[in-house]
């Protein structure tokens, strides 16, 4: 058990560690994080973040706040609320926090004077990226970029990111419905008033269960929850059906080998359909893991039947690694998990990467200036963080070591599983990128509230599921802890 002011004290520490050796970042973090959760109100939230709900609701929107978070007093993989409470975190913001919080890598960053221009000074980079933009991408986001695809487009967050790597996909595809040639001015001017040729009926094929942001392109990408969508128009593009696997895996396998062949000619289905419409399909995206929709998994055979399917038609595959990538599914990419012969062709990413953005292949280039293009188009600051963060990940083989944290993981889960068989099931998970269903949606309600009280801060996914998001810095202390407070959680329902 710790005191608020013990918990004060931790931040205080963090100012003392910015000279420490980036070698000893991990040794630190685990000495100084505190030993356990505690929770000190009678209910989450507590009366201070309820009160500062109801005056930011004077303002905005409230419905989604959870609680107010004092980010002075967090630390590691524990989180502190305003009132207090120390919980710790497995949902890591949404899935995106690399290192936990106010590691003393990024604070070290941010100390560091040949940064500040980069923190206080926000340029448009698509026309005047500040000096150090150059080596910022080749010390951060190149050195982890996916194999096959070399070059790379900033953008500030993961919508963005996919609404423009979708742009970029039919730009692509109607380059070459023209042979590379430049457009006529014919085909300008029926663009200008949303007209073929120049506003072409392309389609893209997405999937049920699948979310891929909340702006107009992706959102028609997105059906994860009706909530999202509701009173929004959207594309008439297909949606193909994702698999939906029985558990456990190794018990279903000729199953679920006929569950992906089946969504497989689906696809191939729906691109016939659309071809003969009119509305060919220029780009087929999709998620490694359903994060957003129930952590549903596919196999590396299902994938690489899209890559094979995609290549075939001549469709661009868009990878959405929004969520899975940077590290938590214990490879860097989770795209790594299929062996694809051939990469997909553009691969999203933000969440853990702290900035936003795609990388692609060489034909995937726009053939003009300003035709993927906003004002900042990403954000020098956040690309100084990831920098500090991507050193720690590879210096400390963060990777490979959630991977290791992930097998206990799961194993303890299906521990779980088995004992409270009548309350949960279908234990899963890449690395810590892990769920576990409850039977009901009212269970898993009154699950994420109880774990709340018990310490553990945690939200769910899909209908029914309760979703594990760590930072690449939990380890199997953490897991102790958490799977200790899930298994009183289910024994008191």
């Amino acid at each position: 058990m710790i005191a608020k002011a013990s918990i004060a004290s931790q931040f205080k520490l963090i100012k003392k560690l910015v000279r420490i050796d980036s070698r000893s970042f991990s040794s630190t973090l685990s000495t100084q994080e505190p030993p356990e959760p505690r929770v000190v109100t009678h209910s989450v939230p507590g009366p201070r973040s309820v009160q500062m709900i109801k005056e930011l609701n004077a303002l905005q929107q409230t419905g989604a706040i959870q609680l107010f978070i004092d980010f002075e007093k967090s630390f590691g993989n524990y989180i502190c609320d305003v009132d207090g409470n120390v919980f710790l975190d497995i949902y890591s913001q949404i899935s995106s926090i690399p290192l936990g919080y106010n590691h003393p890598a990024l604070v070290a960053a941010v100390k560091d004077s040949k940064n500040f221009s980069s923190f206080i000074n926000r340029p448009a980079l698509g026309v005047l990226p500040n000096k150090e933009f150059i080596e910022q991408i080749k010390s951060s986001l190149m050195l982890v970029s996916p194999n096959g695809l070399p070059e790379i487009q900033t953008m500030a967050c993961g919508s963005c990111s996919v609404e423009n790597a979708l742009k970029t996909a039919c730009i692509w595809y109607q380059t070459k419905q023209r042979d590379g040639k430049p457009p006529s001015e014919g085909i300008f001017e029926s663009s200008m008033i949303n007209q073929p040729p120049g506003s072409p009926k392309l389609s893209i094929i997405s999937f049920k269960g699948g979310f891929h942001g909340r702006t107009f392109g992706a959102l028609s990408c997105t059906h994860s929850k009706p909530i999202h969508k509701l009173d929004i128009p959207a594309f008439e593009w297909p949606i193909a059906t994702f698999p939906l696997y029985k558990y456990p895996l190794e018990e279903n396998e000729r199953e679920n080998k006929a569950i992906d062949k089946k969504c497989i000619e689906h696809i191939e289905d729906l691109i016939e359909q659309f071809n003969k419409k009119g509305v060919p399909v220029a780009a087929l995206i999709v998620e490694p893991i359903q994060g957003e929709g129930g952590d549903n998994h596919g196999s590396a055979y299902f994938f690489k039947e899209i890559r094979r399917v995609t290549s075939k038609n001549g469709i661009a595959f868009v990878c959405d690694e929004v969520q899975t990538g940077g590290g938590a599914t214990g490879r860097f990419w989770a795209h790594e998990h299929w062996s694809l012969q051939t990469p997909p062709d553009i691969v999203t990413f933000s969440k853990k990467m702290l900035t936003g953005g795609f990388f692609y292949r060489p034909e995937f280039r726009p053939d003009a200036p300003y035709r993927i293009f906003n004002t900042w188009m990403g954000d020098p600051a956040k690309m100084v963080l990831l920098s500090a963060a991507i050193e720690v990940i590879l210096k400390e083989k963060l990777v490979e070591k959630i991977r290791e944290t992930g097998d206990y993981l799961l194993e303890n889960l299906k521990q779980t599983e088995k004992r409270y068989s009548h309350l949960v099931e279908k234990a899963r998970g890449k690395g810590t990128f892990a769920a576990i269903d409850f039977k009901t949606p009212q269970l898993q309600a009154t699950a994420i509230k109880k774990l709340h009280l018990h310490g553990i801060h945690c939200g769910g996914s899909g209908k029914q599921t309760l979703r594990i998001r760590t930072t690449l810095t939990f380890n199997k202390k953490h897991v102790d802890i958490f799977v200790d407070r899930l298994n009183k959680v289910l024994s008191e329902m």
